[in-house]
């Protein structure tokens, strides 16, 4: 669960309009292609908010950011902020925009 305080973060680091769409893109063709172009799952386990429920907001930052060594789980912190990861987290934990 995300606290409060991760929240007024998370709005106030909200990317532009600009990198919203970038980052929806970058999630579904990118991460896509190893999670499923709809998010439902592949060589990676599904991202829907079912399935990220009671996961914690802070560990799947984490996962993107820094990848999953021994897995097929890429880092991304050469083309995300860590802001940028926690949009995607909220985001992808409430149901990814088309």
């Amino acid at each position: 669960m995300i606290s409060t305080t991760g929240l007024v973060a998370a709005a106030a680091a909200e990317p532009t309009a600009a990198r919203q769409k970038e980052l929806i893109h970058l999630v579904r063709q990118d991460c896509g292609s190893c999670h499923g172009m709809t998010l439902k799952g592949g060589l990676g386990p599904a991202l829907l908010p079912a399935t990220l429920a009671g996961k914690p907001a802070e560990g799947l930052v984490a996962t993107i950011i820094g990848g999953r060594p021994g897995t097929p789980m890429p880092p991304w912190h050469r083309f995300l902020a860590e802001d940028e990861a926690q949009w995607i987290v909220d985001k992808l934990m409430t149901g990814f925009p088309e």
